[in-house]
């Protein structure tokens, strides 16, 4: 199959993926840039994953101030090394993260930093809500998506991205990770409000 490569590079633009990459994915998607697009991302997802034992000792602090001067967020962004650090992309997501933080004021970075006594408070009011006629795995099922949607409001990665909202945190993370090669992750972050 003969790929445009008006294509490639629409595709590339979107990614920040090279060039031979974009080319693989259209053709083993045969040519639909959609699903070229979420096969990238799953691979970036992947290869986040792979990562995840490498150990992040160089980083950058991200901020953002509101035009009001009333709110403002510091991030904690690292990567491996410093060579990532210095790099415009990486200082360009430490900022937009930490306007996300501003935007939408999460609690946490993940859920794995959610208190467990937090998650227990929270089942427990969703299982008040809930009618107790209800079987047990319809409840348990009914708690699981309402704690999916405490996550997506309150922590970090688990967000909308909102600067695309069909796109959460976590995956524009992947996507970092796929460009730039090395495993990237928040670290801490502090949201100030007059």
């Amino acid at each position: 199959m003969e790929i445009s490569i008006d294509l490639i590079k629409k595709l590339r633009e979107k990614t920040g993926i090279s060039i031979a990459e974009c080319k693989k994915a259209l053709i083993e998607k045969g040519g639909d840039e959609g699903k070229a697009l979420e096969f990238l991302r799953k691979k970036g997802e992947e290869v986040m994953a792979a990562k995840a034992e490498r150990t992040t000792k160089s980083g950058i602090i991200g901020f953002y101030l509101h035009a009001d001067l009333k709110q403002a967020a510091l991030v904690k962004l690292l990567c491996e090394t410093d060579f990532v650090a210095r790099n415009e992309e990486f200082k360009t997501l430490a900022h937009d993260l930490a306007m996300q933080i501003v935007a939408l004021n999460p609690q946490w970075v993940s859920p794995s930093d959610v208190p467990e006594s937090i998650i227990k408070k929270e089942k427990e009011i969703y299982l008040r809500e809930l009618d107790k006629k209800k079987p047990k795995t319809i409840k348990e099922k009914i708690i699981d998506g309402k704690l999916a949607k405490f996550y997506r409001v309150n922590c970090l990665l688990k967000q909308s991205f909102i600067k695309q909202e069909d796109l959460t945190i976590e995956q524009l993370m992947a996507d970092y990770v796929n460009k730039l090669g090395e495993k990237i992750e928040v670290k801490e972050f502090v949201r100030l409000k007059i």
